[in-house]
C-alpha cells in the first residue's frame, strides 16, 4: 500500500475542499441543526454534479467506479466542513446494492442515486445496540408473493428524508449453517411505517423506525435468503471506514483551529504556543491524527483490492474513538472556556465528534473484534509468542 497520495487523488480532495469552503459556511451547518430536512437539497445537487454520490458505484448505473479511497478523501472533507449532507447513509447502501443486488433493482435504483435524485439509508441497530448478527429481532416471513416485516430498528441515520431503506432482518432461526439474516431494499414510505426522532448530540437526523406488517416484495431481496449476515457485515465495514475519515477531517479541523488560536492567545505575556507543554500536547494531537488515517485507509485500500479489511476497520474505528475525542478536548482546553460557548464555533465540531465516536461500535467492540480474528488463528503471534487454539466455551 502507497501512504502517499497521488496526483488524482490530491485534486480530489481539494476539489472538495474548496467547494465545501464556498458552499458549507457555519452558517449553514448551524441552520440545518433546526431544520426539518436536515440538509439542504440543493447542496446536495451541486454534489452530485461533482459526482460524489456515485464516486465508488459502477459506470454502468452513472458512477465513476473510483476505488473506495477516493470516497474516503470526500468524507474527510465532509467532515472537516461539517457538511450536512446524507452522504454516509446513502454511499454504504447503494455499494452493498451494486455488489449484491440483482441487475434489476441496482437499475431501478442506483442511476437515481448518483444523479443525486434519491437518498438511501440502512438500519441494522435494535434495542440490543451491538451489531452482532444475535442482535437483530425484527423478523420478515415470507407472505404470498413476498415478506411482511415486523420489528423495530433505532438510530436509522437520515430515515426521515429517505426514499429507499436497506433492512437487517431475521428470516431463519440461527443455526450452524446460517445466521438467519436477510437484507431487504423497503420503500420509506411503505404502509406500516413510522418513525420518530431522536435526540443526538450531533443535532443530527436519527430516528427509531418502527416496521408493523410492512409488506416487501421478493424482488427486494438483497442477496440469498438467510445468507445476509456476511453481506450486512461489509456494510457495515464500509460506513465505519468512511465514518473514520469523516471523523478525522473534522477533528483535523479541529486542531488547526487549536494551534491557530495558541498563536494568538497569551498567558504570562506571550502566546500559550510557546509553553513546551501545550506544544507536547499539539504534537500529540497531530501524531494520533495522522496515525488514525493511516488505518483508515490502510481498511479502505484492502476494501479495494478485495482482501478481508475486518481486523483494518476495527483498528481504525477503536483508534479513532480513542484519538479523536482526546485530540477535540485537548483543543477545548487550548481555547479555555470560550471553546464551550454555543456562539463560538468550535462546539460544532466537538459535539459532532464526540457523538461519531459511539456510532458504529465501541472501541471496546471493536478491540474485542480483533481479538477474536487474533485467536480464531491457529499459530498466529502475538508480541513474539504463538497463540494457542481457544476452545469453545
Amino acid at each position: 500500500m502507497d501512504t502517499t497520495l497521488s496526483e488524482e487523488e490530491v485534486m480530489v480532495r481539494e476539489t472538495a475542499r474548496k467547494f465545501l469552503e464556498t458552499e458549507c459556511p457555519t452558517k449553514l451547518v448551524r441552520a440545518m441543526e433546526k431544520d426539518a430536512l436536515g440538509y439542504p437539497p440543493a447542496l446536495w445537487r451541486q454534489a452530485a454534479d461533482l459526482g460524489w454520490q456515485g464516486l465508488a458505484l459502477p459506470e454502468q448505473y452513472g458512477g465513476s467506479g473510483m476505488p473506495l479511497t477516493y470516497m474516503g478523501l470526500v468524507m474527510h472533507e465532509m467532515g472537516r466542513a461539517l457538511a450536512p449532507l446524507p452522504l454516509l447513509s446513502t454511499v454504504p447502501a447503494a455499494l452493498t446494492l451494486a455488489k449484491h443486488a440483482d441487475a434489476a433493482l441496482c437499475q431501478d435504483v442506483l442511476p437515481k442515486v448518483a444523479a443525486g435524485e434519491a437518498v438511501l439509508t440502512w438500519a441494522y441497530m435494535e434495542q440490543d445496540p451491538r451489531l452482532l448478527p444475535a442482535a437483530v429481532q425484527a423478523r420478515a416471513v415470507a407472505s404470498g408473493d413476498g415478506f411482511v416485516l415486523n420489528g423495530t430498528k433505532m438510530f436509522v441515520d437520515n430515515f426521515s428524508v429517505s426514499d429507499q431503506c436497506l433492512v437487517v432482518c431475521r428470516t431463519a432461526d440461527a443455526s450452524p449453517a446460517s445466521a438467519g439474516l436477510s437484507l431487504f431494499l423497503v420503500d420509506s414510505n411503505s404502509a406500516g411505517i413510522s418513525h420518530r426522532d431522536l435526540v443526538t448530540l450531533a443535532k443530527d437526523k436519527q430516528s427509531e423506525v418502527t416496521f408493523r406488517d410492512v409488506h416487501v416484495p421478493r424482488a427486494r431481496l438483497v442477496g440469498g435468503l438467510n445468507e445476509g449476515a456476511p453481506i450486512a457485515e461489509g456494510l457495515i465495514d464500509v460506513a465505519t471506514a468512511l465514518l473514520c475519515a469523516q471523523m478525522l477531517g473534522a477533528t483535523r479541523k479541529d486542531m488547526e483551529m487549536a494551534v491557530e488560536w495558541s498563536k494568538f492567545r497569551k498567558a504570562f505575556g506571550q502566546p500559550i504556543g510557546a509553553f513546551q507543554s501545550l506544544q507536547h500536547m499539539c504534537a500529540d494531537m497531530l501524531m494520533w491524527i495522522d496515525g488514525g488515517e493511516l488505518l483508515t485507509y490502510e481498511a479502505l485500500w484492502k476494501m479495494d483490492q478485495g482482501l478481508p479489511a475486518g481486523v483494518e476497520v476495527s483498528q481504525a474505528k477503536a483508534f479513532c474513538n480513542e484519538k479523536c475525542q482526546a485530540v477535540i478536548r485537548g483543543c477545548q482546553v487550548i481555547h479555555g472556556g470560550i471553546g464551550f460557548i454555543m456562539e463560538f464555533d468550535l462546539q460544532l465540531w466537538y459535539r459532532r465528534v464526540c457523538a461519531w465516536t459511539t456510532r458504529l461500535g465501541t472501541a471496546y467492540e471493536h478491540r474485542a473484534r480483533v481479538a477474536h480474528a487474533l485467536l480464531d488463528c491457529p499459530g498466529h503471534v502475538i508480541l513474539g509468542r504463538p497463540v494457542p487454539v481457544m476452545a469453545e466455551a
